[in-house]
């Protein structure tokens, strides 16, 4: 029987992609088997999904063959969905098998979370994945030419957003760039588009200045966009949202980006989590189990301020590196090292050409920020694939 300890890795997100790519590199020959687990054969950048949603974009800028990122011959990757977590048994179910682990990586990312509003599982639609985003585009599309067919109904044309945090912002900037090319396409008057954008909270983007958060509304307003803030969805119906004011808007196309959990499998597996995050160690390691890592949108760790840090891909990646060197310490009976976040800075898009950016104690608006955000893809694409993903994936444009 082997004595290789073995290292399991479920999800091939931002944390996970990292974690497997720094383990191959700091791994000695046989010194551990590593296995990645993961729904598709590849990796997709969650921050980018709400361009092809909108049809602004190609699917296939969005994803990587997971085989371009890793060494098949240092990593084995398996195609599979986990369906159990069984930390007594040291062991992951999955839809076709059983694996065994010695040390495990949690990098499930999360799920849309609802909040309980009544129907918005049921009848929204989320930015969560390559198949869910072709989704939100055929039925955009349909939309339009429904209308067409019936120009009383005009819930076709009518486009209600749930969230104005990073992801319903950017979704939301580039629907109402797509718009006039649908109308042109489909012989629609544009006036008659509609596209609110309701949020919970009283403004927009937390965590930007409330100048640039100013300037994102401006810009957006002129594209066409009514936010309603500070106004919650009490109830989504199949064509139609109830606000708690008890306005009813009709519309036949209500994307959710109103929050984010861990996923399910977390605490069906007995962690104590909330709404699907545990609360990790500055090792990163799950209460009680040295030899559980969890990362990514499944970790929930409290930032200097008492807060929790929002979940994001920047924050992923540094906790995949992070995990994997706590790995190769843990089996060399070498010292972990704590977590520390190091903010890079952060950047939203507002469509073509436009953005707002906070980089340090810097700010920026418009043309510059907008060229910040394809600076910070590129660097993401340089970090898991070097100069050819640089070239094949980035834009330049």
């Amino acid at each position: 029987m082997s004595s290789i300890p073995k290292i399991v890795i479920l999800g091939a997100g931002y944390g996970g992609i990292l974690t497997a790519q720094r383990l191959q590199k700091a791994l000695n020959y046989n010194e551990a088997d590593v296995t990645l687990v993961n729904r598709h054969e590849y990796h997709y950048f969650t921050t980018h999904l709400h361009m092809p949603a909108a049809g602004t974009d190609s699917v296939e800028h969005t994803r990587v063959s997971i085989s371009k990122l890793i060494d098949e011959f240092k990593i084995d990757l398996v195609k599979s969905s986990v369906q159990e977590i069984r930390t007594q048994q040291k062991k992951v179910i999955l839809e076709d098998g059983t694996l065994s682990y010695d040390y495990l990586v949690i990098a499930l990312g999360g799920e849309p979370e609802t909040f309980g509003i009544p129907g918005l599982d049921k009848y929204a639609m989320t930015i969560r994945s390559i198949n869910s985003v072709r989704l939100i585009r055929e039925h955009i599309e349909y939309q339009f030419a429904k209308y067409k067919n019936d120009n009383s109904a005009q819930e076709h044309i009518n486009f209600v957003i749930g969230g104005a945090g990073f992801s319903g912002i950017e979704f939301v900037a580039e629907l109402a760039d797509r718009v006039p090319g649908l109308c042109k396409e489909y012989d629609v008057d544009p006036s008659m588009v509609n596209i609110y954008n309701v949020e919970a909270a009283p403004t927009a983007l937390p965590g930007f200045a409330p100048e640039l958060v100013e300037h994102a509304m401006n810009v957006l307003t002129k594209k066409g966009v009514t936010f309603k803030m500070g106004v919650a969805i009490k109830e989504c119906l199949p064509n139609a949202v109830i606000l708690a004011t008890g306005e009813e808007i009709k519309a036949s196309t209500i994307v959710w980006t109103g929050g984010i959990r861990g996923n399910r499998l977390i605490e069906a597996a007995g962690f104590e989590a909330m709404r699907g995050r545990v609360k990790v160690d500055e090792f990163l390691r799950a209460p009680g189990h040295d030899n559980i890592f969890i990362i990514g949108d499944g970790s929930l760790m409290i930032n200097p301020e008492g807060r929790p840090y929002p979940p994001t891909a920047q924050i992923a990646m540094q906790q995949g590196e992070c995990c994997a060197h706590n790995l190769v310490a843990s089996i060399r009976n070498q010292q972990p090292k704590k977590f520390a976040f190091s903010n890079k800075g952060t950047v939203a898009s507002l469509g073509k050409g436009q953005g707002i950016a906070v980089v340090g104690d810097k700010t920026y608006k418009g043309w510059t920020a907008a060229q910040l955000k394809k600076v910070v893809d590129m660097r993401y694409l340089f970090i898991i694939g070097g100069i050819p993903l640089v070239l094949k994936k980035g834009r330049f444009r």
